[in-house]
């Protein structure tokens, strides 16, 4: 289910508190990362997941008009660390950028050419390129 707030409500989760200790948040935070992100992006950008059966995975491939791809994976972390899966994926799929959203405050690089990026950061960034 694509909407965070629907399956809140479906398993009564009423409150921030309540989300916190329930094993669905890093889900539900994955889930509204991924939505709001493909609401910023512009007009045209294709959106897919990306998993191979040896689990190489990307959390959300963005194909922006023109072809420039951004593979972006996202945790609920303040310290979040590139996974094994995440860098096959990206010398499989040889992306443009390699995005690490996460609840932060500042972005900063990671290991495997990945940027650590806050999610409002990148939301700015994909509207900018929608407005311009």
């Amino acid at each position: 289910m694509r909407d965070s707030g629907v399956v809140h409500s479906l398993l009564g989760i009423g409150d921030l508190d309540a989300l916190l200790g329930h094993p669905v948040v890093g889900f539900s935070w994955e889930g509204f990362v991924i939505e709001n992100l493909i609401a910023a992006a512009p007009d045209g950008t294709e959106a897919c997941f990306y998993r191979t059966s040896g689990g190489a995975e990307v959390d959300l491939l963005l194909v922006l008009p023109g072809g420039e791809r951004w593979a972006i994976e996202t945790k609920r972390t303040l310290q979040p660390k590139t996974s094994r899966g995440f860098v096959s994926a990206c010398e499989d799929l040889q992306p443009t950028r390699r995005l690490f959203a996460f609840p932060g405050d500042d972005a900063f690089p990671m290991k495997a050419n990945t940027r650590a990026i806050p999610i409002a950061a990148l939301m700015e960034e994909l509207t900018g390129l929608r407005d311009a």
